[in-house]
């Protein structure tokens, strides 16, 4: 954390001495208006903004790693000398300022004024003739930014089956459907952007076939696009359950910015929900259900929320939140038939409800790839460099199943940030890079004032241990097998968190 405790940041302009943190310390402080971070390593010192481009986290509590800051918040990486966003989930770089050191002490001058610049390349003329992206999601929009950033010059397509631009689509189920956010927050560029940074933005439009020896790409309204590389971000469909009723009007989902407003929208005048599912998806819809004052009813086939994904211990802590805000459980249930306003569950009883959303899960969706002769086994297979068993096609994101360097197994995860740091890796591969993918899978889920931290990846685990306390809403969990820590939650723990993230990272790199 940052050394300072001091409730007012000194003013850097007029020097603090050097001594007054460690070799990889940060301090926080200001010049002029703006918050500074002041950060040390070795013997060199960096200034830049103290908020991350994200979601404003403050780097100040986040964790020096070389010549890099991580943000506490969402494990966003920052270049200490350019500020350029080096990690997803921020994409736009921080503020630098000058940093003059005179003896003993250390002076942060002006700002710089230019961003990072695109690298562009020594080889660009073995770019690709044009790209096109399949998928408006978390991988499709940070590869497309990737692409512009790496000084891809060439066109870039953006196909997208969704009515809006792209969207920062966690906070489709918090902050925004909780009413906390509103509407200009949520896409992730502003509609100019696009056009200034020569992405063409196809959007309700989806791709009917691929034809990989061809290089083509063939629209559902008969158009065609000509690819030198192509990415696959098509991202993951909500299951729908074989049930009566579940294509009623009743129904909702959410997966899209249409769905959540959808939702916000029958929000507005109801007082009784069920929610199906006790998934991050459907706890959250939950929280954010009852923070607008609605009746929640949760429905689940699980002894306790989370179970698979958490353990026991974590879900019962989960329920209990939930119950402490009015949710109702009906756990080891599932629900058999809906009509009308009438919820009836495999227990027998019934519950009334003025809508239902559904979030039993997702799967992959695989349909364009296996249609186009791509290898698929439970998603599109990849290797580690994210390209699919055809040269110059790659995938990203929810579809993806790729070789995990960190559990040695091969895997597919439902998580925004790993989708945009897939895309991002992706999109320099697709330049000619030969860059393994290898970050650790992270995410965060929010119930109410409580959030989750979660980095590493534990589909089974032989012990779970606990330190602090999950009541006291301040623990952390590890997931182990075979001695080895495969993932931690954390609970009010941010920093923590970061650092088993960096944990996982550098035991991987020693085997």
């Amino acid at each position: 954390m940052a050394d300072s405790t001091d409730p007012q940041p000194p003013d850097l302009t007029l020097g603090v001495a050097a001594d007054s943190f460690s070799s990889s310390g940060m301090l926080l402080g200001r010049v002029g208006e703006d918050d500074v971070l002041l950060a040390r390593r070795g013997d060199r010192f960096f200034a830049v903004g103290a908020h991350c481009t994200h979601y404003r986290g403050p780097l100040a509590e986040g964790l020096v790693v070389g010549d890099t800051v991580r943000c506490p918040l969402h494990h966003a990486c920052f270049n200490l000398e350019t500020g350029e966003a080096l990690r997803a989930p921020a994409l736009d770089p921080i503020a630098c300022w000058r940093v003059e050191r005179r003896g003993d002490l250390v002076f942060v001058r002006e700002k710089m004024s230019e961003r990072p610049a695109a690298r562009g390349s020594a080889d660009a003329s073995q770019h690709p003739s044009s790209i096109v992206i399949v998928g408006g999601g978390a991988a499709g929009i940070a590869a497309a930014d990737m692409l512009r950033r790496e000084g891809y010059e060439g066109p870039v397509v953006l196909v997208s089956a969704d009515e809006d631009p792209p969207v920062d689509r966690p906070n489709l189920s918090k902050d925004y459907l909780a009413g906390e956010a509103q509407d200009d927050w949520i896409p992730m560029w502003p509609s100019e952007v696009y056009t200034q940074r020569r992405i063409e933005l196809l959007l309700r439009t989806r791709v009917s076939s691929i034809d990989p020896a061809g290089r083509t790409v063939l629209l559902e309204n008969g158009s065609r696009r000509d690819f030198g590389a192509l990415l696959i971000a098509t991202g993951a469909d909500p299951v729908r359950l074989p049930i009566p009723g579940a294509d009623s009007a009743q129904v909702l989902y959410l997966r899209s910015f249409a769905d959540s407003r959808a939702i916000v929208e029958r929000a507005r005048t109801a007082k009784h929900a069920v929610v199906v599912g006790a998934s991050f998806i459907g706890l959250e819809v939950s929280a954010a259900l009852r923070t607008r004052g609605i009746a929640v009813d949760v429905v689940a086939p699980e002894h306790a929320p989370l179970e698979r994904v958490m353990g026991a211990e974590v879900g019962r802590f989960v329920q209990s939140i939930h119950e402490s805000h009015g949710v109702t459980f009906h756990l080891g249930e599932t629900v058999t038939s809906i009509a009308g306003r009438t919820v009836t569950l495999s227990g027998g009883g019934t519950v009334d409800a003025d809508f239902v959303v559904m979030g039993v899960g997702v799967r992959p969706a695989t349909a364009i790839a296996e249609r186009s002769g791509l290898a698929v086994d439970r998603g599109i297979t990849v290797n580690e460099f994210l390209e699919t068993s055809t040269p110059g096609i790659f995938a990203a994101g929810d579809v993806a199943r790729w070789p995990d360097p960190h559990t040695g197994e091969r895997i597919r995860v439902e998580h925004w940030v790993v989708a945009e740091r897939q895309g991002q890796v992706a999109a320099r591969n697709m330049l000619g890079r030969r860059e393994r993918f290898d970050a650790v899978p992270f995410f965060w889920s929010q119930h109410y004032d409580v959030t989750i931290r979660y980095v590493g990846h534990a589909e089974r685990w032989e012990a779970v241990t606990v330190s602090g306390s999950l009541d006291a809403h301040d623990a952390a969990v590890r997931f182990m097998r075979g001695g080895k820590t495969l993932a931690v939650a954390t609970v009010s723990r941010d920093r923590e968190n970061l650092q088993a993230e960096l944990e996982l990272e550098q035991a991987t790199a020693s085997q």
